[in-house]
Order: structure tokens, then sequence, then C-alpha cells
């Protein structure tokens, strides 16, 4: 490995050049053949000046937003026009999936996976151990920055980033008043300050003063990670109007109630409505989930409308995704704690230098390939032990796909594989296994797992969910002693709302519900 900050980059579509033996040149012509070495090495000089720089990176991170929530993808009524101009100008990954959990705050392991490119079989929540995304670009001549959540800890941020403004280290709060720090010339951290603007602006705010001071004479590693569309859903004017009076339809997959119990049916998330969900009331919160998500979108425009006037666009590298996905009514569920598509899938798009536009492909891929894919784009060696793989290849046609089947794993309560058509999920605690045809059911509808034709299927699927369990060291095993009754009726459940909520989603979802 080349020391840090000397491996050359070249650009992807470039071809190596052969140099010129200048020297042997000189010793053996005349005065005519030096003007002739010379007059042959103008034209180099000046495609060497023309070489571009490496390039700068730049990420979009979103909290909980699904994949379906993009009008790029033919969601009807959701209005995203500078999120479907990345999708437009880019590469989209229409099976990105945030690896599992370990947690029932799925974006910290999704954070640290994002930020380390490894599974959270091998990182810690506090990024302990292992080498950071921006901590590595950093070391190969970057000018790191970041603004917005960062969900793994005071230590890791440090070490990650050399400057940062209106940093959240949280997990969630109300997005009119965010608790934010900023990371001082003397790389300290400033004490916590309220924020004074909706979360979107406040991150989009920083992100831009930021990319306004660079002189082009640095590549920049600009990490901006907003809280939206995660709860409380606060959307602002004329968002919250505009998607009140056209409400979204309820998903295709919606339920009352999930079916059994998949061990994580009680918890902060899912006491955001009732059991069983009312269908008006998962409406309303569909529609100001939409309006955090387009308020989102134009602070997201207004970064990439700096981008495109400054000139910055020819040589940035752009990932836009999301840290997994979300329920909001879809088998019952509110929150984000399951191996359903719905859950564990997130947008994913690159887009800038090298990458084709308008392009997407089907083949797997995790949000822990993020890493090494801009490491291979940049030239910026990858540290050993990263789990994710390099994406390029399958844009660039050397590759149909980076591996075969993709596998979901989620604390020791479920365990999912799928092969591209068909998906198993096991629930060991409870004995339960299902299984989905995504090609004709892709809302995961119709469990087949009862069906005598498809033991086979099962077995083959089993055998391909163990092959991963041995790759990543999962210890889980399919069935546990004594397993919990699958049956379960939260009716009348008691809830109660976190410290987070405003007042008015008190009142308007917990009305009459003792605190």
């Amino acid at each position: 490995m080349e020391p840090p900050g000397q491996l050359e980059y070249q650009p992807p579509t470039a071809a190596v050049r052969p140099r010129l033996g200048v020297d042997r040149l000189m010793r053996r012509h005349s005065l005519l053949a030096w003007a002739m070495a010379l007059a042959a090495l103008a034209p180099l000089t000046a495609r060497t000046a023309q070489t571009p720089a490496r390039p700068n990176v730049l990420i979009l991170f979103t909290d909980d937003q699904r994949a379906d929530t993009l009008s790029a993808y033919g969601n009807r009524h959701i209005r995203t026009p500078n999120l479907d101009r990345l999708i437009h100008g880019g590469y989209s990954f229409r099976r990105n999936y945030c690896f599992g959990s370990n947690n029932g705050a799925v974006c910290v392991p999704s954070r640290a996976m994002l930020n380390t490119g490894r599974n959270w079989f091998q990182v810690n929540a506090q990024l302990t151990g292992s080498r950071l995304m921006p901590e590595v670009f950093g070391e190969n001549g970057y000018r790191t920055f970041a603004t917005g959540k960062w969900h793994n800890g005071e230590p890791s941020f440090l070490r990650g980033f050399q400057r940062g403004e209106s940093i959240f280290f949280g997990g969630m709060a109300d997005h009119t008043q965010v608790p934010i720090r900023d990371l001082t010339p003397a790389h300290t951290l400033t004490p916590v300050r309220i924020g004074t603007k909706p979360s979107s602006e406040l991150f989009a705010d920083a992100a831009l003063k930021f990319l306004k001071a660079q002189d082009g004479k640095q590549p920049f590693y600009c990490y901006v990670a907003f809280t939206a569309p995660h709860d409380p859903r606060q959307p602002q004017p004329p968002f919250d109007r505009e998607y009140a009076a056209k409400k979204p339809p309820l998903p295709k997959n919606f339920m009352p109630q999930h079916p059994f119990d998949n061990d994580n049916l009680v918890l902060r998330d899912e006491m955001l409505a009732p059991w069983p969900r009312p269908a008006e009331m998962i409406r309303e919160q569909l529609a100001e989930y939409y309006g955090l998500i387009a308020h989102l979108d134009g602070q997201i425009g207004r970064i990439l409308d700096h981008l495109k006037a400054s000139g910055l666009d020819k040589n940035t590298i752009i990932v836009y995704a999301a840290d997994h996905g979300l329920a909001l009514g879809s088998h019952g569920l509110l929150g984000k704690q399951s191996v359903y598509e719905h859950s564990m899938r997130s947008p994913l798009v690159f887009s800038g230098p090298g990458v084709p536009a308008n392009r997407e492909t089907r083949a797997y891929s995790y949000l822990l390939d993020v890493f090494p894919t801009l490491c291979d784009l940049t030239g910026v060696p990858a540290p050993d032990g990263v789990f994710g793989k390099s994406l390029r290849p399958l844009w660039e046609g050397r590759a149909e796909s980076v591996r075969d089947s993709c596998f979901l794993p989620f604390q020791n309560s479920m365990r999912a594989v799928s092969d591209g058509r068909w998906k198993l999920i096991r629930y060991p605690q409870v004995d339960r296994t299902q299984l989905f045809d995504l090609r004709s059911d892709p809302d995961e509808l119709r469990d087949r797992s009862a069906e005598a034709r498809q033991g086979d299927r099962i077995a083959a699927l089993r055998k391909r969910l163990e092959e991963w369990q041995s790759l990543v060291g999962d210890r889980q095993p399919w069935s546990v002693p004594n397993p919990r009754p699958a049956a379960i009726d939260l009716t009348g459940r008691k809830r109660t709302p976190d410290q987070w909520q405003p007042e008015w989603i008190r009142k308007k979802y917990f009305e009459g519900v003792e605190n």
C-alpha cells in the first residue's frame, strides 16, 4: 500500500498513457531531434494539465426513508424533483439494503456499516477499532466535513472529521429544536445550542457554507446526514397543507396488525398509532411523512443548485442514500424493526464523473458497499477488514452482480435470505417461517411456506442462509428451545408518547392516552 495521499488518481474513463523516453532522445539526436522531441512533449504536457483532479465526494444521507417515496421511481403521490434530478443524472441501485440490525434503533448499526464498510458482526456502535470512511479520506488528502446526525458517539466523530457544523449527536429530536454542536478549529466540540431552523434547512445551510468556502486546491469529502423524514413527522409549510389536502393511499400491504409476534411489536416506533391501526390515521401520518420528504427534497435542491452554479458538479461524486426504510402501516407495523422489503430496502444513487446517467440495476447492494465503491472511484486505498464490495463494475458492464443473494440478520429474532426471486424469513424465537415470491408478490402478502411443493425450495434457501451465517460469524440457530407462542393480539394495548413528540402530535395521536 502506498503512503497516504500518494496513490495516483486515475479518472474512471482514463487510459494509461506511455511515457516518452526523453533522456534517450537527448543522447541520440541532434538539435533537430531536440526540437522534435519538444514538439512531441507539448501535447503530453497539455494532456497532463487537463487531467482532472481527484473527485470530490458529497454524501446526502436521509433518515428512515422508504425506497418507494420517490416520484422518479413511479410514486405519483409525492413530488421529489431534486432527488429525481439525482436519479435521472446517476445510477440507481433498486435492490439496496441495510444489512439488518443488532439494535432496535436500526440507524445505529446502519450508520456504523456505512461509515466502516463492515457488517454489524464486525463493528460496534461506537466504531472503536474500525477505520472510518472520512478518516481514511482525510489521511489521503481530502478536506473532510460533516453536518447533521451522527449516532455513533463523539469520539468516532472527532476521529473521522476535520471540520463540522450543526452536528446532532443522537437518534431523534423535534425537527424545529435540534440540539447541535460545532467542531472548532482546535478540534473540540462547542457546547450544545438549539437550532433555530427546521432540521433540513439547518443542515443544508451548514453544507452550503462549507461548499462555498472550497477553493478547488484540495478535494473535499462532505457528509450531510439529514434527520428527516424520521419522526416526529413535522412537515413545514406549504408541504403540511399540500399533503394533508390530498393524503397518500394506504400501502398495498397495509394491515391492522402484524399477523404474529415478530419479537419487535411493542417498541417506541410502534406506539405512534393504536392497535388495530386506524386506516385514516395511517394516511394522515403518511401525509406528514411525505411532507417531510418534500421539504427535505427542496433543501437538497439548494445544494445541487450550488454545485451546478459553481461548477463543482463536474468533479464531484454524489451519493444519495437512506439508512433504511420504514413500515408506516405496511404489515401492521410503523417502525423499521423487521426484515420486510419496506423496512430494510433504502434508496442508493451514485452520480458524477464516470458514472452513467439515468441507468439502474436490480443487482443486490448494501449500504456498506458505499465505502469501497468511493475508494475505487477516487483512488483512495480501502482499509483491511472492509466487507463491502465496489459497485463500480456494475455500471461499467464488467459484472452483472457483486453477490448472488441478500442476507438480512436482525438481532436474534429474524433472519432472511433472498436469491433474487424467492425470499425466506425465519423467526426462531416463535418457530415461524415465511416464504415469498418477490416476482409475483413484491409486497410480501402471500406466505408460501406451508405449501408442500415448496419444501425443496425452503431447504435450498435455508442452506444459503446458513452459508451466509458461516461467512459473517452469525451463530443464531434456526430453532431455539421452548419457543414462545406466535399468536398475539395488541388490541387496546396501552401506548405512551415519547419525549420528542411535539404537543400537537401528542394531542392528535395520543388523545385520551395516559402519559
